[in-house]
């Protein structure tokens, strides 16, 4: 079975709920992975959804901030969520996929929104960012975020890391830059090798390739200088990782017009 999945920032769901439709209408993944939904459960616009053919939805979300969401043409066995830093700040949602869907061995996925971290890189004077190391901590710590054997476990959402030199504009400029000092850096990818997870951007694309999937909505025009950031990640377990048959970054997304700042990456899997 061909499965496919994106993940997708989108900066508020019900203010981009056209570009959310215009996406599905023309890629049609079979599961659509939100974060930053920033609205109640209540206001979710499930409608929309399932006149779009969604009809399966996961949702964890609070008002104003935050918000993670799956929504989905096939249904769910399951949903759960966790909470990170004994906060209730709606940052996770999973759901596992099984005979309902037609999938012969259980599949899990699981849709996070890591913390931004706030501008200065120092967990003595900036909360936000002491808040962001100990979601990592804890991330890397999750022992449901460690699949082993045939486990077969997708991870997916806006990490707010960039953690190789290539996952950023400019490695040396950004070194002090929430996203991409050495500390966030080296917290995601201990949490990526404790889950023995694969990173399918970088497993795919070649380290010495740029690969961004942000550009900042401070700047006038992204397209110049391309100063973009790859803070949106998709990992499988390792049971998966000859699974992948396809993986995209719609770049072209970031110049519709009222975008979100993230672009949709997609992955397509054999399951």
């Amino acid at each position: 079975m061909r499965f496919s999945l994106t993940t997708w920032n989108i900066n508020s769901v019900r203010l981009r709920i056209d570009l959310v439709a215009k996406f599905l209408k023309s890629a049609r993944p079979d599961v659509l992975c939100l974060q930053e939904t920033k609205c109640i459960d209540d206001a979710f616009p499930l409608k929309r959804f399932k006149r779009l053919g969604y009809e399966h939805v996961a949702l964890n979300g609070q008002k104003g901030y935050h918000g993670v969401a799956i929504v989905s043409k096939i249904p769910f066995e399951s949903t759960d969520i966790r909470t990170f830093c004994d906060k209730v700040d709606s940052r996770h949602i999973s759901v596992s996929f099984g005979a309902k869907a037609n999938i012969a061995k259980p599949l899990v996925l699981h849709n996070f929104y890591v913390p931004a971290g706030g501008d200065i890189p120092d967990p003595a004077l900036n909360e936000k960012f002491d808040h962001k190391l100990r979601f990592l901590d804890e991330m890397k710590a999750c022992e449901p975020l460690h699949p082993r054997g045939e486990d077969r476990h997708i991870l997916v959402g806006d990490l707010n890391v960039a953690p190789h030199e290539n996952d950023v504009w400019s490695h040396k400029q950004l070194l002090k830059v929430v996203s991409h000092t050495p500390v966030e850096t080296e917290k995601l990818k201990a949490a990526l090798e404790a889950g023995e997870w694969v990173d399918v951007a970088r497993d795919r694309i070649p380290m010495s390739e740029k690969v961004y999937t942000w550009w900042s909505y401070r700047s006038a025009d992204w397209t110049v200088g391309d100063r973009g950031r790859r803070l949106d990640h998709i990992w499988v377990s390792r049971a998966l990782k000859d699974a992948v048959s396809d993986f995209k970054i719609l770049r072209d997304a970031r110049s519709w017009e009222r975008p979100s700042d993230h672009v949709p990456v997609t992955v397509t899997l054999e399951v």
